[in-house]
């Protein structure tokens, strides 16, 4: 949106046909809110999309950050301020001085809660950004495989073992996706980070007490116990004896 001079000069200036998609949230699991509104460039379709709640924390974010540099401007020159944030609202002055660039802020205004998609898929604006929006779902899943169930790389010769690596990947999205709606049927507040957490974290032993056999759980940290609710799964007690 801002390295396109399409994107940034037209399809960013055209805002007068929103449609709303998602009202503001009423409770934080929520989904944001959103609006889209489909503008075309010749042949190039592309779906301007708003979040509103985005846009007024991108400009609460901003007016302080330039309040802050009027109130008291860093030392130096513009090359030394070190934080990104900053240094954009910036430019040269007369010798090594700076001045506030209110041009640049104008301009950063217009990006506030926007993003831009370019497609061309016939299907409906609304369908094409809520598509788009659950990607980071699946993006999630991915690092949940790589990072919690510690996955390496496969190397598949056969069409075959492909379309098996691919089935279990998506089997992994879908079970993931039924837990996170058991969770929302039981009203439960909960963090996928936290429940992956607790559940790497469970773990279970073998004992032999005076010639007999026991089984040791570890204790539930996170939010493994909301988990194995959700799921309707007894767990196992701290403490068993194998007969």
């Amino acid at each position: 949106m801002r390295s396109s001079n399409e994107g940034r000069d037209i399809v960013l200036k055209d805002r007068g046909r929103f449609r709303l998609i998602q009202p503001e949230r009423q409770r934080a699991k929520d989904p944001s809110p959103m609006k889209v509104n489909e503008v075309s460039v010749g042949d190039r379709r592309y779906v301007l999309c708003l979040n509103e709640e985005q846009r007024r924390k991108d400009a609460t974010d901003r007016e302080a950050i330039v309040a802050q540099l009027r109130e008291k401007p860093p030392a130096g020159g513009k090359e030394f301020v070190g934080n990104k944030g900053y240094r954009k609202y910036l430019r040269a002055g007369s010798g090594t001085a700076f001045i506030l660039d209110e041009d640049k802020i104008k301009e950063e205004a217009a990006y506030d809660g926007h993003w831009v998609l370019r497609t061309n898929l016939a299907d409906e604006p609304e369908m094409i950004a809520m598509a788009y929006k659950q990607l980071w779902m699946v993006e999630d899943v991915f690092r949940t495989m790589k990072s919690t169930l510690e996955t390496r790389p496969i190397y598949h010769k056969r069409d075959e073992t492909i379309r098996g690596h691919v089935f279990c990947s998506f089997l992994a999205v879908m079970l993931r996706r039924a837990l996170e709606l058991r969770l929302e049927e039981k009203s439960e507040s909960w963090e996928w980070q936290e429940v992956t957490r607790g559940l790497d974290e469970l773990h279970e032993v073998e004992a032999v007490f005076q010639g007999h056999r026991f089984h040791m759980r570890s204790q539930l940290v996170g939010q493994a116990h909301k988990a194995f609710a959700a799921a309707g799964v007894a767990v196992p007690p701290t403490l068993r004896k194998v007969e």
